[in-house]
């Protein structure tokens, strides 16, 4: 199952695809504002894999006095995606919460292999694929003849096991998603923790240029690579302007 975090990618993409009449958005639909048990509000939508069966499970519950999601892996992967579109330098900052109750022995943020996470949010930007190298927009119309719409720029923040709070590289699978560590080690297991992000400042730092447009955000629990389990919790994200605080 190597191959799962790229193709987990390119579903996504597709998926957002799907929801292109929800194209607009410019607030992710709040969980909080659901029901426990109830469906995922639109237009967040469940991604899931051809060919593979076991799927990361997603539930709004109630936790505390706030209805969030939950994702329960086992062995498994699938995302859920929310299509945006959004101004990366008018409201640059993303903030949302998460709750892991344990890591993952495995996991290595440098190898395919033990590229899994308990707790991931990515966002996705609409890049535009004239800037890249005439080899690699080659290989991305290739996919994309075949029905797979290649996310061409995104960032990817990860609580990690072993690596440092702030460390940045490049995903196992592909230069195009900058994996990044929000939250290290076991200290806070159980407990909430709030995240604010630049997601213009770490799309300078990785990509080296402006950001354009925010395309979508994507929520992600899985372990296939390495055949774990881990159960998360997500809060209602959102996006800020310039004058919010980072964390």
């Amino acid at each position: 199952m190597s191959r799962s975090f790229a193709a987990l990618l390119f579903a996504i993409a597709g998926g957002l695809n799907c929801a292109a009449n929800a194209a607009d958005a410019t607030i992710p639909a709040p969980f909080s504002a659901a029901a426990p048990g109830a469906s995922l509000p639109a237009p967040w939508k469940l991604t899931t894999l051809p060919g593979i069966d076991r799927h990361t499970r997603y539930s709004l519950v109630r936790d505390g006095d706030a209805v969030v999601l939950r994702a329960d892996a086992e062995a498994s992967m699938a995302g859920v995606a929310h299509p945006l579109k959004l101004d990366a330098r008018a409201h640059p900052v993303i903030e949302w919460r998460w709750k892991i109750l344990k890591l993952l022995k495995n996991s290595d943020i440098a190898t395919k292999e033990g590229d899994d996470f308990p707790a991931r949010v990515y966002v996705l930007f609409d890049y535009d694929i004239r800037k890249l190298p005439f080899f690699v927009r080659v290989k991305i119309r290739l996919a994309r003849m075949y029905g797979t719409d290649v996310p061409l720029a995104a960032l990817c923040y990860v609580w990690d096991r072993n690596a440092a709070a702030g460390t940045s590289v490049w995903s196992a699978y592909t230069d195009r998603v900058r994996v990044i560590v929000v939250e290290s080690g076991g200290a806070n297991l159980g407990k909430w923790v709030t995240i604010r992000r630049d997601v213009a400042a770490d799309f300078r730092a990785a990509f080296g240029e402006e950001p354009p447009a925010i395309s979508g955000v994507v929520i992600a629990t899985d372990t296939d690579n390495t055949g774990e389990s881990a159960t998360a919790f997500y809060g209602d994200i959102r996006f800020l302007d310039s004058t919010a605080s980072i964390n």
